[in-house]
């Protein structure tokens, strides 16, 4: 028997036993699988256990995340900190071999993985991250950035829509470091894909502008070891078709059954019969495994050594690109700049999207890579970086990215770039169409990623588009999401405020919901916003009455209060622009701006009331929106919802009893 048959029979053994000592997960893949993940590996990747998060690595994405013992039995056996203990306690609470990948958790998982065609969309993010950063430092004698994106994808990947989008971006950018191995076995948990899916897969990424090749037998490592090594001289994104058994060598072979159940023990023996295992005892490892492995682990480890030879050489023949890239791998930023006036500088009254389109660019002059786009409505959500065209194939390194009319993707994408280093990457939709990306605002607050997400046209005040586009319950959605902070601004002070914070952040994705109709800019707003809540205007003697706003909002609710002012009551407008960062404050300080004793509160915000309950308490009242839009000028659909000053004025007399 050939040695790397031996070591990918033990990659299949170690995945299947600790699938059964967990009673949980999913052998059919790594037994199908493992001969085009080995080999990938073991030929093609550049990767050092030794400094696994050494920037010039290639990123191996596993999209199809359910086979995770699979990428676990390959961290162990590559030499990273994964130990055979590890992978006993597969699937176990605190283990450091999660259900699914999760990135931050085990070393060498590059993104996390699970929701399907996620994978392999972030992975374009790290491809163009890859060229990005090549185009700007690279020079002609020195290509100190060189590297490839693998992704290992199965049917479920290709069904879902978030990867057709992904592809078809990829293919217009041509990003000729990204390899797909395609493992295409034709089944899914309910059985046959001839019931759900007979397309000419490898057609349609032919259409999308990849190259296309196709393996017959996934176990013939000499025909993928071919294929990869032609994928790397294409001009494009290269996708691999390489024909597998679910759950080859066990009795549930070519079955749905492989997919998501334990084999069981006298599966899982006759399982090991079939690999020549019989009688060993699980989790073995023959030592002339580990021998082999060290063979190709020093190999690694001395690419690695080789790029460090690399850097030096780059360094003394140029010293300031060289600084610049050293300061981009650690992360770090120079946010001087948040601290002057001239950043929080604002211009008259704008919808806040105008004030964030203008700070956006007060950013990009000051953060060399920041960059990002939107999902083909720039105009509207004034995302453009002034002075630079759009990033394409032959001008890489422009920051203007056009995402096309790929809200999901886009969120997969600049994510993708987020966790690939050193890039701080936004991306920009309608509020409304939040819910296109939502799964990719999850993963990027699971991740703990820096990613900015700008969400405009925040309310009714969209006007005659209707209810299809204006949203109602967005916010409360953002909202729900943890470790994830939404800011809704109430002028270019608060934009200016939002923005800092999603800098200064570095393992938390923000979202912005900006108006499109203009607001005016308030005198009593400041940078106290950064705290997510803030008095604005405080009470004069006696506090009878707390109103709460957001964004638009907060101008109506500072006129509602000199209203009632002048009625004799002492109100305090207190602007709340990010629950979340609101609710991380010192348990004094939001008792200051809340105090206890004052049980009459009312938020004003124009969407959905659910939530604003915990700051009004059981006494308060919620003044919102808590049914879908009406199409007429913005103006007038404000009147139809009773979102005017009368009509809170008379809202309030009845909650007060006047």
């Amino acid at each position: 028997m050939k040695m790397n048959q031996k070591v990918i029979d033990t990659v299949r053994m170690l995945s299947v036993d600790a699938i059964e000592k967990a009673n949980s997960g999913h052998p059919g893949l790594p037994l199908g699988a493992a001969p085009m993940a080995y080999t990938c590996w073991s030929d093609f990747l550049h990767i050092s256990p030794k400094n696994p998060n050494w920037p010039n690595r290639d990123r191996f994405v596993l999209s199809a995340g359910h086979g995770s013992a699979l990428l676990y039995s390959l961290l162990h056996l590559f030499g990273f900190d994964l130990s055979l203990e590890d992978l006993k306690n597969f699937r176990q609470l605190g283990s450091k071999t999660p259900g699914h990948p999760e990135y931050g958790h085990t070393q060498g998982v590059e993104v996390t993985t699970g929701p399907l065609g996620s994978g392999i969309s972030m992975a374009v993010g790290l491809a163009l991250g890859e060229r990005y950063l090549g185009a700007v430092y690279n020079k002609d004698d020195i290509k100190l950035i060189d590297h490839y994106t693998y992704v290992l994808c199965g049917d479920g990947d290709l069904m879902e829509g978030i990867s057709n989008e992904a592809a078809s971006f990829a293919g217009t950018q041509k990003l000729d470091k990204l390899i797909v191995l395609y493992d295409s076995n034709a089944i899914t948990i309910e059985g046959s894909t001839d019931i759900a899916f007979t397309e000419d897969t490898a057609g349609r990424y032919r259409a999308l502008g990849w190259s296309v090749s196709k393996v017959e037998d996934g176990n013939d490592t000499e025909a993928i070891k071919a294929a990869i090594a032609k994928a790397k001289e294409e001009k494009g994104p290269s996708f691999i078709e390489i024909k597998t058994k679910i759950g080859y060598g066990s009795p549930k072979e070519d079955s749905a059954k492989a997919h998501g159940e334990p084999l069981g023990a006298e599966g899982l023996e006759k399982t090991r019969a079939f690999y020549h295992m019989e009688g060993q005892e699980a989790f073995s490892v023959a030592p002339e495994v580990y021998q082999a492995q060290e063979e190709i682990i020093a190999k690694k480890n001395a690419d690695y050594d080789q790029w460090l030879d690399l850097c030096k050489t780059y360094q003394e023949k140029y010293p300031e690109d060289y600084a610049a890239l050293e300061k981009v791998w650690s992360g770090d930023l120079d946010l001087d700049f948040l601290e002057k006036d001239d950043f929080w500088k604002a211009q008259g009254d704008k919808a806040t999207r105008a004030s964030s389109g203008m700070i956006l660019n007060r950013i990009a002059k000051e953060v060399p890579h920041f960059l990002g786009g939107s999902a083909d409505l720039a105009p509207s959500n004034k995302t453009f970086i002034d002075g630079e065209g759009y990033m394409s194939p032959t001008s890489p390194q422009n920051r203007n990215i056009g995402f096309g009319i790929r809200e999901h993707a886009m969120g997969a994408i600049v994510n993708g770039l987020s966790v690939y280093g050193g890039l701080r990457a936004y991306g920009a939709t309608f509020l409304v169409f939040s819910d296109y990306l939502k799964p990719q605002l999850r993963l990027a607050a699971l991740m703990g990623l820096p990613s900015t997400f700008i969400f405009t046209h925040d309310s009714i005040g969209v006007g005659e588009d209707g209810p299809t586009h204006q949203p109602i319950d967005q916010l409360a959605m953002l909202r729900a999401i943890p470790n994830f902070i939404t800011f809704r601004p109430a002028d270019t002070t608060e934009v200016a405020a939002a923005w800092a914070c999603a800098l200064k952040l570095t393992k938390t994705p923000v979202a912005l919901a900006l108006s499109r109709q203009t607001c005016p800019e308030l005198k009593e707003t400041s940078r106290e916003a950064m705290k997510g809540g803030y008095v604005l205007l405080k009470e004069e003697g006696n506090l009878d009455l707390i109103l709460l706003a957001s964004g638009s909002e907060v101008a109506l609710s500072l006129e509602v209060a000199q209203e009632l002012k002048q009625e004799g009551l002492g109100v305090r407008v207190v602007s709340m622009p990010s629950w979340e960062v609101f609710e991380a404050q010192s348990s004094d300080y939001r008792k200051e701006v809340l105090p206890e004793s004052a049980e009459k509160r009312v938020s004003i915000e124009a969407g959905s009331t659910m939530g604003w309950a915990k700051f009004t308490g059981f006494q308060g009242m919620n003044i919102g929106i808590d049914e879908f839009g009406a199409s007429g000028p913005g103006k007038e659909v404000f009147n139809y919802f009773k979102m005017t000053k009368e009509d809170i004025l008379k809202e309030i007399h009845d909650y007060l009893g006047r």
